[in-house]
């Protein structure tokens, strides 16, 4: 069962961390969550994101971050090994949501499901129609005062 960690910008680590625990509360024991505020060094969010990882890790661990290229992505990059520890990029709920469900699997697997889940997770959602309520002619109850008892 590997660990879950996410490394973002403040505050999306810890809120995407609080949403999972919304759902999955229980997870708190495998997910770790550490937001890089802007003036951060470079070297504490790599030595906490060390931390972090140490007490997640079972021995392996998966790594979600935001944007690929930005600080938090780069010191998950120094930490992720593409064997034991696996990063990707792009966190957002579903990916998170589907590896918490799938947690007991290996790595590999909860790597898979992530990345289907971000991007199953992810549509063009239209305005709906009306569920099939027409309106009739003259259909107006109001004006026959009927009463419900």
């Amino acid at each position: 069962m590997p660990g879950l960690m996410i490394i973002a910008h403040a505050p999306l680590a810890s809120s995407l961390k609080s949403v999972a625990e919304h759902t999955f509360p229980d997870c708190s024991r495998l997910l770790e969550a550490l937001d890089v505020a802007p003036d951060m060094p470079i070297e504490e969010v790599e030595a906490r994101a060390r931390e972090m990882l140490a007490r997640v890790r079972n021995p392996e661990a998966l790594i979600f971050t935001d944007v690929f290229g930005a600080t938090p992505c780069n010191v998950a990059q120094r930490l992720g090994d593409g064997a034991q520890v696996r990063v990707i990029a792009g966190v957002n709920v579903p990916m998170l949501w589907r590896s918490l469900c799938y947690a007991t699997e290996p790595l590999e697997a909860v790597v898979t499901r992530a990345m289907a889940g971000a991007t199953q997770g992810v549509m063009l959602v239209a305005p709906s129609k009306p569920q099939n309520q027409t309106l009739k002619p003259g259909g107006n109850d109001q004006a026959k005062h009927h009463h419900q008892q």
